[in-house]
């Protein structure tokens, strides 16, 4: 999984519940050694399980990693657990879930919206769902999917105006940082 170019980060952290969500606090050095205080698509191992995801920002320099229960399952890991991790920074973006709501948008939308979501970069893909992600409110949710449909049928190929900084998921954030153990 590495050469000797790239940058492995190397770190030990409990996991902890916010929320339903299981996550780990990368440690201020480990977050450091990141090339973005945004999200960061990485390649990495909890234990000796691999898997593939982004790193999540804080909204204060940091950053935070959800670990999905099936990997806590291959681990044999939970909240309450030491775990040791090892990132790598990778190029390749995992395409993000689209959320049920924005793909039935996108599927109805004109073959314009359609060419261009397929087009675009899946960092950018992740950018949107985010964005449409980043709110509790459905009234919100609503118009932030209509704007996405409507932008992308336009010249738009990420969402504008957007702090790639904060932390963005509303059941583990608030004021865009990442809720306090």
């Amino acid at each position: 999984m590495t050469s000797a170019q790239q940058t492995v980060v190397r770190f030990d952290a409990p996991l902890e519940s916010v929320g339903t969500q299981t996550l780990a606090r990368l440690p201020a050095d480990a977050s450091a050694e990141l090339p973005s205080r945004g999200q960061v698509s990485v390649a990495g191992t909890l234990g000796d399980q691999e898997f593939r995801t982004v790193v999540e920002p804080d909204g204060e320099r940091g950053h935070w990693l959800r670990i999905p229960a099936e990997l806590q399952r291959r681990a044999g890991v939970g909240p309450g657990d030491r775990a040791t991790f090892e990132l790598v920074p990778t190029r390749d973006w995992p395409e993000p879930d689209v959320p049920g709501d924005l793909a039935e948008a996108l599927s109805a939308a004109s073959p314009k919206v359609a060419e261009k979501w397929r087009d675009i970069t899946s960092m950018a893909r992740w950018e949107w769902v985010r964005w449409v992600n980043a709110t509790a409110s459905a009234k919100t949710r609503a118009s932030r999917i209509e704007k996405t449909v409507a932008k992308l049928d336009g010249e738009h190929r990420r969402p504008c105006c957007f702090n790639l900084a904060a932390c963005t998921d509303p059941e583990v954030s608030r004021s865009g940082r990442l809720i306090g153990p």
